[in-house]
């Protein structure tokens, strides 16, 4: 479940998706198979071989890509969410979303 985003942020980042764009969307989010993690930020591109091609330089693995849905997506979580962010220049979702760790 996602919260703490606009619907017309997930149309952008829908729509930046199916134009074949790696596109970034933070929001918080609860599952209980991670308490650990209060957001998580997906990252996708309808060009599959573009989304696993970008991953495979932050050691994301192919079989980690969500291909159920029309927006195939890699979901980040935890500190390699933070660090990718912090590598992509996605500070405000930084800001916004991710507490700083104490």
């Amino acid at each position: 479940m996602a919260f703490g985003i606009k619907k017309r942020e997930l149309e952008e980042w829908k729509e930046s998706v199916r134009s074949g764009q790696i596109s970034f969307i933070t929001h918080y989010w609860y599952d209980p198979r991670f308490p650990q993690c209060n957001t998580v930020t997906k990252v996708g591109c309808s060009d599959i071989d573009k989304l696993i091609n970008w991953g495979n330089q932050y050691g994301l693995k192919a079989e980690w890509v969500h291909v159920r849905d029309t927006y195939p997506h890699f979901d980040l979580l935890g500190d390699r969410q933070r660090s990718i962010l912090q590598e992509e220049g996605m500070h405000e979702q930084i800001e916004r979303f991710i507490q700083q760790k104490k």
